[in-house]
């Protein structure tokens, strides 16, 4: 039997093989290390944001700004579509850094889409939510607060997810760095029994009252109708249209 030569590439895959590792034994990883600084951080894309989901009787309106920027001092985009469909009969906001958010977007709509080939049926909007929970709390999404709003055989529904996964299911919600603007009008405004059209109106209004004093909301409003038929999206750069 030939005697591998000494520092060869071979005699050293010997000595790495030479514990026996059982090859039917998970390898344990590690996750790389961020290595964001503050400097960094300051130059991602971030949506800023103001982004409002409401639910009604016959489905869920959302309505979110258009408005990235860099750090919050710079406008980097004036026409980001922040919700998303990833789902027959639901949809997502983007919040928070622009990578974080498209991904979380892809991998959810992913997994809905191999759910539906798997199982011959849509996934429910509460199994949904919960997917988008452990998704944010241990995924790889950096700084995400998105709103998830559907319709399923139980009605419909509009989740917060926050950014470590916690969800939770309301008539109506806000994120974003105007959620305390918009809040205030929703407050006012929202009534249990809204038809959709008024819904849409309270959802404007409420991203143009964030519009007028957040700096990192801006440049008009997407409104997005989800019924039990599907999702329609529509971005309007005037107020004046919808309001």
């Amino acid at each position: 039997m030939h005697t591998p030569t000494n520092d060869s590439d071979f005699s050293r895959t010997v000595e790495q093989l030479a514990d026996d590792p059982n090859p039917y034994e998970p390898e344990v990883g590690s996750l790389p290390e961020n290595d964001l600084t503050q400097a960094d951080l300051e130059n991602v894309n971030k949506t800023g944001t103001t982004t409002i989901g409401i639910s009604t009787a016959d489905g869920v309106v959302i309505a979110t700004d258009m408005r990235a920027s860099l750090g919050g001092r710079f406008v980097s985009n004036k026409n980001v579509q922040k919700v998303e469909q990833i789902h027959p009969t639901a949809a997502l906001t983007l919040v928070g850094s622009v990578g974080g958010a498209q991904s979380f977007i892809s991998t959810l709509r992913a997994e809905v889409n191999l759910y539906e080939a798997r199982r011959g049926e849509n996934m429910s909007i509460e199994a949904l939510a919960t997917l988008a929970g452990n998704f944010a709390r241990g995924g790889p999404f950096f700084a995400i607060h998105p709103i998830l709003g559907g319709v399923d055989d139980e009605g419909s529904h509009v989740y917060s997810i926050d950014p470590a996964g916690g969800v939770m299911e309301d008539d109506y919600t806000v994120t974003g760095s105007g959620m305390q603007l918009a809040y205030g009008h929703l407050e006012q405004a929202y009534e249990p029994d809204m038809s959709t059209e008024e819904a849409k109106t309270v959802a404007a209004r409420g991203i143009k009252s964030a519009v007028e004093r957040d700096t990192g909301s801006g440049n008009g409003v997407f409104l997005c109708e989800i019924t039990d038929e599907g999702v329609d999206i529509h971005g309007h750069h005037d107020f004046d249209d919808v309001l």
